[in-house]
């Protein structure tokens, strides 16, 4: 049985935020609701000082690398959805 990994890296921009306090409550709302609707791990993992910049990490795992494709393509879409934030550079890796 193969296991597979895909890990996602996405650099976000809230142009909106004035405080870390505001960009908190968008990022902590933003990865609690792909956590639950995705069942993926994301984590801020960069930029964490930064008033208007988030770097989140994505990880999926599956038996079935185009599975893992399917579900990181939809969390980038509903992400580019999010009129509270533009996505920026994005950065897939299988392992």
């Amino acid at each position: 049985m193969a296991m597979h990994i895909g890990a996602l890296t996405v650099t976000l921009y809230l142009h909106a935020a004035e405080s870390l306090k505001e960009k908190r409550q968008v990022i902590k709302s933003l990865i609690e609701t792909t956590r639950q609707k995705f069942n993926v791990t994301i984590a801020e993992i960069d930029d964490l000082d930064k008033w208007r910049r988030a770097t989140l990490g994505i990880a999926c795992v599956a038996n079935d690398s185009q599975h893992i494709n399917r579900v990181l393509d939809k969390v980038v879409d509903t992400l580019e959805s999010n009129p509270a934030v533009e996505v920026g550079e994005i950065a897939l890796e299988m392992l």
